[in-house]
């Protein structure tokens, strides 16, 4: 299994970015360098997200870029072909790791609740996606898992914002969050790449 732990420990904060249109990725992404977090997380949410990641890994190699929502076997591989350097899904089925885990990609397995994350554990998997992170119990949850389950490191994602994302950063169970408060949907559609990169710079500081 490929090892994830690299994908926790390179920024406090992985940008979870929604593109609705190729145009975006690139400008998006040079803004997330520029502000000092050279990782993103596209979500295969749109139909144009593979052709965003393609674009952002041609254009702008100096971001570690990865495609999130992977909710179907399928999709692993067409990310991987895109030129995804990682991968994430909300949640796990057998069939699911099996397709992420035969890209040679390091990825990381969604969990919400104990068993979940035990199961993951079995299979070997150190280093979760907690989601959706609020909706499931939040910081809380994850302190109260970490004494029985010390083994398990995570990055929620799902409602963390720049309000809440220090309760989750003080955790030792939790290596960095995935948020999407990076990249407004305003600021995208004004093209306004300098609050962005302000936006980056705020987070880029956060201690864990």
């Amino acid at each position: 299994m490929t090892n994830t732990r690299s994908l926790l420990d390179r920024v406090p904060v992985i940008p979870v970015v929604v593109v609705e249109d190729t145009s975006d990725a690139v400008p998006i992404a040079r803004a997330l360098v520029d502000g000092g977090i050279p990782m993103i997380e596209l979500t295969l949410r749109t139909s144009c997200a593979l052709d965003a990641i393609e674009a952002i890994a041609s254009e702008v190699p100096e971001i570690y870029v990865g495609a999130g929502t992977i909710v179907e076997q399928g999709q692993a591989a067409l990310a991987a072909r895109a030129g995804a350097q990682f991968l994430v899904s909300p949640g796990s089925t057998e069939s699911l790791l099996k397709a992420m885990g035969d890209t040679g990609l390091p990825h990381l397995p969604g969990a919400a609740t104990v068993s979940e994350v035990l199961s993951l554990l079995e299979r070997g998997y150190t280093e979760l996606k907690f989601f959706p992170a609020e909706a499931s119990g939040g910081a809380e949850f994850l302190r109260a898992i970490h004494s029985p389950i010390p083994a398990a490191r995570f990055c929620p994602t799902g409602g963390v914002s720049a309000s809440n994302v220090g309760d989750y950063l003080a955790l030792p169970n939790v290596g960095c969050v995935g948020g999407s408060w990076l990249t407004p949907p305003e600021s995208v559609k004004l093209n306004d790449w300098d609050r962005i990169t302000g936006l980056t710079r705020e987070a880029a500081v956060l201690t864990r």
